[in-house]
């Protein structure tokens, strides 16, 4: 069997990649997926509307992940925070997401932002306490909490010391050691010059004067700028005990393997369709088996890249495409209408890639809801 795609035909596999069904945490590194929210396709909602959340199909992909051995980072931009799910959805999210992590035994820590803050001009003082509000609203589900980077702090900090002020303050109250999040511009172009500089070298001093301020506060950093030599620079000058977890979806298997110096940890958008051969891999690096985990992940890469390729925040399209594809949502419908984000060659493109991978496990029924969302553009088989 073929199927015609944009840019050619393409013989899909018969069989996918054997991984076991299931698997224990890593140990070796501490790896959290980013997840994706499944939205309601029956919800008579806008595209700039309140998201409508199908909740057993969300909640059901999260207990997918922990059953490989993931941790799951929640309400990040990977659920679409700020691209169509606002502070209501997420701070739901939160919420469901933290007792079922509880029920399920699963690692989970949550994204704390600013987003509740109406549009428009915000005071230094009120970013601060937008922050003081998800943050404790994290706390009390019992997740860690992951500080993201926020568009209302970098459109009101005058330099770098208001950053300083912003996350000191935080960080001496919050009531276990948090994650701080460097969320580049490529991901979201508000938050160009956060830390106070447009200069990535000042603002990494900056970063890591907070850090060396407040260490026993700090679990880790993520950090997202997709650019190997500053993320390797980075970890080899943070505190002992501070983590420093790849959020670098172009060179992840480089940065999790390490070097002499030291390793990266992992908190990946490219996890959420990678989850079942990303958890083994690591779980063969646990055993010593560099080679063996190089050459699991390394194929992995192509896809991340094009996933992921300028205008790189609309990535999420493409790993709920892959989602539906795999069979764990009934639709490929997203909240904010963002499945329309991504072109039908670049949708094409990303199931060919994941299914050279493997990546579904019934290719079958992957190649036939491939075959109707073609034909629903006109692309007859």
């Amino acid at each position: 069997m073929t199927i015609r795609l944009p840019h050619g035909t393409y013989e899909p596999r018969a069989v996918p990649l054997a991984l076991a069904p299931h698997g224990a945490a890593p140990t070796s590194r501490t790896v959290y997926s980013a997840a994706h929210v499944v939205a309601d396709p029956y919800a008579d909602v806008s595209s700039d509307g309140p998201a409508a959340v199908d909740w057993d199909a969300t909640l059901a992909f999260r207990r997918h992940l922990w059953s490989h051995g993931l941790g799951v980072a929640e309400a990040m931009d990977t659920a679409q925070r700020g691209m169509g799910l606002d502070w209501s959805g997420a701070s739901e999210l939160i919420r469901r997401s933290a007792a079922e992590a509880k029920a399920a035994g699963g690692a989970i820590v949550c994204g704390a932002g600013t987003d509740q803050l109406p549009p428009g001009p915000a005071t230094l003082a009120e970013v601060i306490a937008a922050y003081e509000e998800q943050l404790a609203l994290v706390e009390s589900s019992g997740s860690r909490a992951v500080l993201m980077a926020s568009r209302a702090l970098a459109a009101a900090a005058r330099g770098p010391e208001d950053y300083l002020a912003a996350y000191g303050h935080l960080l001496r109250q919050a009531a276990e050691p948090v994650i701080l999040h460097w969320l580049g511009p490529m991901f979201d172009p508000a938050l160009d010059g956060y830390w106070g500089s447009t200069d990535l070298d000042a603002a990494t001093a900056t970063f890591l004067e907070l850090i060396a301020a407040h260490p026993d506060k700090v679990d880790g950093v993520k950090v997202s700028l997709l650019d190997a030599r500053r993320e390797i620079g980075l970890r080899r000058r943070l505190p002992q005990g501070v983590r420093c977890y790849t959020g670098d979806d172009f060179h992840y298997p480089e940065l999790i393997a390490g070097d002499d110096h030291g390793f990266s940890h992992a908190l990946l958008g490219v996890f959420d369709p990678l989850g079942p051969l990303a958890a083994e891999a690591v779980r063969v690096l646990d055993s010593g088996d560099m080679q063996g985990f190089r050459a699991l992940l390394d194929p992995t890469v192509e896809l991340s890249r094009h996933l992921f390729e300028p205008p790189t925040r609309f990535y999420k399209t493409g790993v709920v495409l892959l989602a539906w594809l795999a069979g764990h949502q009934a639709h490929f419908t997203m909240v904010g209408g963002l499945q329309s984000a991504r072109s039908l060659p670049h949708l094409s493109r990303a199931y060919e890639l994941a299914d050279r991978l493997g990546l579904f496990p019934d290719p079958l029924r992957a190649e036939a809801r491939m075959k109707t969302f073609l034909a629903l553009h006109g692309v007859d088989q």
